[in-house]
């Protein structure tokens, strides 16, 4: 396998679009009534990343497998968990389209989210996911994450039964 892990620059947002949109509908249609068209355009669409894109407190990376962008990830590095202490390291999205998923794309992707936070004196690193998507819980958990919250999705676009979410923590320093 030939990965390659990519910054995003403003100029490749209609690149991002595109991959972004095309992970999202290979794994997500299912969730939403409307196949995902919403979600989909309101967080993905060019205008939208590029306000992502010139926030400074975001860090936008392509997973890129034999020449080819497969997936992305977005980072959070300052982004705290809300009722947790100490210092912590956000992944917000990380999505990969269906030709990435099982060959070891997306524990790339985590591993170097993990090194970036611990480079950064980060006491944890942290996330959320589906409560429903149970084989992506155990991939995290597999990577030293513990469930350590739960919270609900407020979109009625949305099926009921995946409004469910878990916060998700790995902690990078011993505490004493």
């Amino acid at each position: 396998m030939n990965l390659n892990i990519e910054r995003i620059s403003i100029s490749e947002v209609e690149k991002l679009s595109e991959v972004a949109t095309r992970a999202y509908f290979d794994h997500y249609r299912h969730l939403w009534y409307d196949e995902g068209e919403w979600y989909a355009h309101k967080c993905f669409n060019v205008s939208q990343l590029i306000e992502e894109l010139t926030d400074s407190k975001n860090l936008f990376f392509f997973a890129v497998l034999d020449g080819k962008p497969v997936g992305f990830l977005k980072l959070r590095p300052e982004n705290q968990l809300a009722g947790q202490d100490g210092n912590g390291f956000e992944v917000e999205r990380i999505y990969l389209t269906n030709e990435a998923t099982g060959r070891g794309v997306g524990r790339a992707l985590m591993e170097f989210a993990i090194e970036m936070a611990w480079q950064q004196n980060k006491d944890y690193v942290w996330l959320k996911a589906m409560d429903s998507s149970q084989n992506a819980i155990r991939f995290y958990e597999s990577l030293g994450f513990e469930i350590c919250g739960t919270s609900r999705l407020n979109f009625e676009q949305m099926k009921t039964e995946y409004l469910g979410m878990v916060a998700m923590r790995k902690n990078l320093r011993f505490t004493i």
